[in-house]
């Protein structure tokens, strides 16, 4: 089995290790408070992990837990069977009732590990209106989560589809151990003290926002195969990693596991062209080797091996999809990259390498973001769109240059390791 490199695993049971995973999403990712509800997204394989959270929630003091399930098989149907125009429905009063708990308090958790190739085979078109009726109907969720304004995080579960997806030569069951292996020590897990040890990780992520805010880029410039990008910074950015404050108080880690720092771009000010190091699996198609072109802060030419009819269908979703809303930065010698895996999970393959978002911002990622307004943070450069989606443009052969107000060139990185 892979190791992740710098963590030293424990003998535990399978079971205990899914119980820690379960303690550090409720007690690291979320923060959760007495009296909190939780909002819970899941597969219905992930069902043993979403029971030991559910325990886990109701011992920190939660007031009500409520879980929500997918089913893979129940998605595909829709696809094979429905109507037409049942590609241009969602669940609007769903989306606007998680809208509603949050405001009311409640935090959110999401569990992934989706087949990567779920959709592979379906027609782009109906994938698209399919993503793009979810995305309108899940904003009023979506604004309070990119604000923000509550706590929540996202874990895993090494679903079986996901686990061939990773390991397609070996069989089901060695597969989805190689990749419980390899979540449980990306989450920390494996480690004596979870807790402890996702502090010291945290405080070193601090650490390194702390020198980048210092520095006040106007822009960061990454070079390397296929790659001449300039990044303008938004007005004000302020970089974040690690565990965060939201705005209602309570610190959490909004991803399990996180080796990243990043930051806003300004919307209008990026400028060159830029190719994907690691693939990009969205809504269950798999988008590889991107390569795209920037003018004016605007993608104005996209191309992909695969996925390309589904990439230019999510570049078309609104005005702030063809620009960024996210830049950040990722050692190449993070225990994730170290791993040797491509994961084929945003979650996991963008605390690999250094990445871009397309889409919405996070008003977080500016100094005093949370007093202002959408105009506000618009003015200072922020973009806005229905949709946030990483991609992995960072690898061993990339160097980023921080371009100060005065135009001056700073070593950032040098072959994806901190200069």
């Amino acid at each position: 089995m892979t190791k992740l490199a710098g963590l030293t695993p424990e003998v535990l049971s399978h079971d205990e290790r899914l119980d820690r995973l379960a303690e550090v999403a409720v007690h690291v990712g979320l923060g959760l408070k007495a009296g909190q509800e939780l909002v819970m997204t899941a597969s219905i394989d992930a069902l043993p992990l979403v029971r030991r959270i559910t325990d886990h929630a109701y011992k920190a003091g939660a007031s009500l837990v409520t879980t929500l399930f997918s089913d893979e098989e129940a998605t595909l149907m829709r696809f094979h069977s429905a109507s037409d125009a049942s590609f241009d429905t969602a669940s609007n009063w769903l989306y606007e009732g998680m809208a509603q708990a949050f405001k009311n308090g409640a935090a959110r958790l999401a569990i992934s590990g989706e087949n990567p190739s779920l959709l592979a085979n379906e027609d782009p078109e109906k994938v698209s209106r399919a993503n793009r009726a979810r995305s309108k109907a899940y904003m009023p969720a979506l604004s309070l989560i990119a604000g923000f304004d509550i706590n929540w995080t996202i874990v895993s579960f090494a679903a079986p589809a996901w686990a061939k997806a990773m390991f397609p030569d070996d069989p089901e069951d060695i597969a989805v151990a190689k990749l419980w292996h390899a979540i449980f020590a990306a989450s920390r897990v494996d480690t004596p003290d979870p807790v402890a040890a996702w502090k010291a990780h945290n405080d070193a992520l601090h650490a390194r926002t702390a020198q980048l805010n210092a520095r006040r880029y106007s822009a960061l410039r990454f070079r390397g195969p296929g790659t001449d990008l300039t990044v303008g910074l938004a007005d004000e950015h302020e970089w974040a990693g690690g565990a965060s404050t939201a705005k209602n108080g309570v610190i959490c880690n909004a991803n399990i596991p996180t080796e990243e720092v990043f930051t806003t771009p300004h919307k209008s000010r990026v400028e060159g062209y830029v190719s994907s190091t690691k693939p990009l699996s969205y809504q269950g198609t798999l988008i590889q080797d991107i390569s795209v072109r920037f003018e004016g802060g605007r993608i104005i030419d996209a191309k992909a091996r695969t996925g390309l009819d589904v990439l230019s269908k999510v570049l078309e979703t609104d005005e702030g999809s063809r620009r960024l809303g996210e830049v950040a930065l990722v050692p190449h010698s993070s225990p994730i990259s170290k791993s040797g895996l491509l994961f084929y999970n945003t979650l996991y393959d963008e605390n690999a390498a250094s990445h871009i978002a397309l889409g919405q911002s996070y008003s977080k990622c500016f100094i005093d973001g949370s007093d202002l307004s959408p105009e506000e943070l618009s003015v200072r450069g922020a973009n806005s769109s229905l949709i946030h989606i990483d991609w992995m443009i960072g690898s061993g052969e990339v160097d980023v240059d921080g371009i100060t107000a005065q135009g001056e060139a700073e070593p950032v990185m040098r072959k994806g390791e901190w200069a």
